[in-house]
């Protein structure tokens, strides 16, 4: 559509007014030709200003998202090599908050699925979820990887991570009754927020159209989760539920002139008996030497403060490796015991 615009030189006159006929030929018209838009056109260019202010918040949003993932996938990756190292060394926890606490959930048995340390699976876990978080902000995927499939994968990390860090809080509070662990606590709070930041990014639409997926997803993690723990308890089921305080057991048979010979030569030679106070075994063959070469015997208690479910043994039956009571080691070979 084309419309033109007059300007005159002079101001507005009636066809009748004699200044018209005064001015004769020395009034110009300037007509200059404009273009004019429709009412489609004039909404269509205003809304292209509300468009671009929206994808840039948008874009804008995406960015912290991801930023927001690499910064906690890099919290939860230092806390979980933290606790691998632990796990690995046998070393003790320092635990802020509920004192030696946090190293008698780091050693039970829920510490380990499958075999693999728990902390472990926990690292590998939050490094992906930074290493997404940061490749995702750069648009930059390795492999040929799309920025949807991207988006699905951290989606599914931090979704496994959300449901394993829910049967971890049911664990916590059903079977270790009682204790506080703050890198279990501080663990959950960092994969929660993972979720739910992702889970705000895709939006509500979009989560509809893959929930299905994220169910599937947490089902497996629980039941894998549940198969493990439930094939690896290694704790006889008398002891599973019982606290053991610590009885310093009493020899009461003589010793003969061998058994003090015997005990002698053995403690010339550096061995050491390696056992625990309600281990039957260990009290027949103390019972064997008898009271007074039992006292010349390097007898190590492997649980000097008590057994419960969790309990860590002594730094020395770790750093020995026990695996059964009692346990000689002479001349630095290990006498299994045959019971």
């Amino acid at each position: 559509m084309a419309c033109f615009i007059s300007i005159s030189s002079t101001p507005y006159l009636s066809p009748t007014s004699p200044q018209l006929k005064c001015l004769g030929a020395r009034t110009r018209v300037l007509v200059l030709p404009a273009k004019c838009l429709s009412s489609e056109q004039r909404q269509e260019t205003e809304s292209k200003p509300e468009m671009k202010t929206s994808l840039s918040s948008s874009f804008s949003s995406s960015i912290s998202t991801y930023k927001w993932c690499a910064g906690i996938g890099g919290v939860g990756f230092l806390e979980t090599a933290y606790l691998s190292y632990l796990k690995l060394t046998n070393s003790d926890a320092f635990c802020p908050i509920g004192g030696s606490n946090c190293g008698d959930v780091l050693n039970s048995d829920y510490a380990v699925v499958f075999g693999i340390p728990l902390p472990l699976i926990g690292m590998f876990a939050y490094g992906l979820v930074g290493v997404l978080g940061l490749l995702l902000g750069r648009k930059n995927l390795p492999f040929g990887i799309n920025e949807s499939y991207g988006r699905m994968i951290l989606l599914g990390s931090t979704t496994s991570m959300a449901a394993a860090s829910a049967y971890f809080l049911y664990i916590l509070s059903t079977k270790f009754t009682g204790i506080t662990c703050s890198y279990c606590l501080t663990s959950a709070l960092l994969s929660f927020s993972l979720f739910f930041i992702t889970l705000k990014e895709f939006g509500f639409e979009e989560i509809q159209k893959v929930v299905g997926i994220q169910l599937c997803i947490a089902s497996l993690v629980i039941a894998s989760l549940s198969t493990s723990y439930s094939s690896s308890q290694s704790v006889p089921s008398s002891l599973a539920e019982v606290e053991l305080p610590y009885v310093e057991t009493e020899i009461t048979t003589p010793s003969s002139p061998f058994a003090l010979s015997l005990a002698k030569h053995l403690k010339a030679v550096g061995a050491k008996i390696y056992g625990a106070f309600w281990c039957s075994h260990c009290l027949e063959q103390k019972q064997m030497f008898g009271q007074d070469a039992a006292k010349l015997l390097d007898y190590v208690e492997c649980f000097p403060d008590g057994y419960r479910k969790g309990t860590k043994m002594a730094k020395a039956c770790l750093d020995a490796k026990i695996e059964g009571f009692p346990m000689w080691v002479i001349n630095g070979q290990v006498r299994k015991p045959c019971v």
